[in-house]
């Protein structure tokens, strides 16, 4: 590996500080400020505000605590049984204070002030627009302070005790790069394609949501076939064996970091946002090549997923074989209508790329609309052509990074589930 290669540091804390923010952002976006949740059944007396609800070895955690933690997450949408969900991350950041009091690591002040501006920003809000939504919900500032400190000092904390053993091998990276001689990385997922348009975007984007917190194969698969777009949507959403080095980069990255049946955050497509239930990884004999173009064709029909145009899908489906079977068909029709393109993967709209790799050469797909979803795209791969990577140094550099994350994870819960077993916890 190239002596410029770094690693970057956990970011799992952080996936949930994003969504989190996102769903505040929709929250204040669709709402007036009056009618925000106030924590269901989460009222605690004013007399016992600071009494000890549970204690941590020696760490003390307040019904005022608890119930701020609790409302946070159910105004976030984080959880939906946020009472007890608070319990467990007060537990675990009341593990995690401990271990930061050990080495003495505290977030600095100015990097808290940073990342709670950074959480904001990524829900479209000044900070000062997320303090007051979360004030007006009842949610303290200070608690959002507190949660965003505790996670970026624990961030350093995991990286420091765990990077050591975190770091990939050579043999290991080539191998999640599809490039080792004794075989390659194949990837299992399933997904959902929610068409969205300016009219259903709130309702699409907090479906998204909601779908990001499932973890049981079965939901998944049953959410699939009632709300997905892609053709998968007959088989659950499952998608077939796929080689890693198919997925667009960054959608590779987030793969290597995730847990069997975790499911991403939604991903923003042209019209559309996907979601991906993670089922595994496995090797595979054989070297799978890099590519330096991908050539597919496009067909537009007019109507969107319209009945009608579904139906004529079906028979332009019927009649191709191969993409020059196109050409007979867009005959004395619009010439937009009908393109055959070539494009180094880089370059790919994410939508059409991740379709596209999840298609054989002259395989095709129709879960993809165009112009505001007004335009059926039917898409057929064409070909791929194999290269070795000009910029070899920064793909290990992602995939190293990636298999680093993922491993750090690993490390750390393992840790604080070995704490938590040692620990004496008592619930008042």
């Amino acid at each position: 590996m190239s002596s410029r290669t770094c690693f970057s540091r956990p970011r799992r804390a952080g996936r949930t500080l994003r969504r989190s923010a996102l769903v505040l952002g929709l929250a204040l976006a669709a709402l007036p400020v009056s009618l925000l949740p106030t924590a269901n059944g989460l009222q605690v007396m004013a007399q016992g505000l600071f009494s000890p609800a549970i204690s941590v070895d020696d760490d003390v955690i307040t019904r005022y605590e608890l119930e701020q933690r609790a409302r946070f997450l159910e105004v976030t949408g984080s959880s939906s049984d946020p009472l007890n969900e608070a319990r467990e991350e007060l537990i675990l950041d009341a593990l995690r204070r401990k271990a930061l009091r050990d080495v003495g690591l505290v977030a600095n002040e100015e990097d808290v002030t940073q990342g709670m501006r950074d959480l904001a920003q990524r829900a479209n809000l000044s900070l000062e627009q997320f303090v007051a939504g979360l004030k007006q919900s009842g949610v303290d500032v200070q608690t959002l302070r507190d949660y965003t400190a505790t996670s970026l000092a624990w961030r350093d904390y995991v990286a420091g005790r765990f990077l050591g053993q975190a770091r990939p091998t050579e043999d290991e990276i080539d191998r999640a790069m599809g490039q080792s001689q004794v075989g390659s990385v194949q990837v299992l997922l399933a997904e959902v394609i929610l068409p969205i348009t300016p009219e259903t975007a709130l309702e699409t984007e907090d479906l998204a949501l909601q779908i990001a917190e499932i973890r049981s194969p079965a939901t998944f698969a049953a959410t699939a076939g009632q709300f997905s777009a892609a053709d998968s949507r007959t088989n659950g959403g499952r998608l077939p064996w796929m080689p890693i080095s198919r997925l667009p980069r960054p959608l590779q990255s987030l793969v290597l970091e995730m847990k069997v049946n975790e499911v991403t955050d939604p991903v923003p497509l042209q019209g559309a946002l996907a979601l991906f239930q993670f089922h595994g990884l496995r090797e595979v004999a054989g070297r799978e090549p890099n590519y330096a173009a991908i050539e597919y064709m496009r067909y537009l029909i007019p109507g969107g997923r319209s009945p009608e145009a579904l139906a004529e899908a079906q028979s332009v489906l019927a009649r191709v074989d191969t993409c020059d079977d196109f050409y007979g068909i867009a005959k004395d029709q619009d010439p937009a209508r009908l393109e055959r393109i070539t494009l180094p993967p880089s370059e790919l709209p994410r939508d059409v790329a991740l379709e596209l790799a999840k298609l054989d050469s002259n395989e095709t797909s129709t879960a993809l609309t165009r112009d505001g979803g007004q335009n059926l795209m039917v898409l057929m791969l064409c070909g791929r052509t194999a290269e070795l990577a000009s910029d070899e140094d920064d793909i290990r550099t992602t995939v190293a990074n990636a298999l680093t994350q993922k491993r750090l994870s690993e490390l750390a819960d393992s840790f604080l589930e070995q704490q938590k077993a040692n620990a004496r916890i008592d619930f008042k």
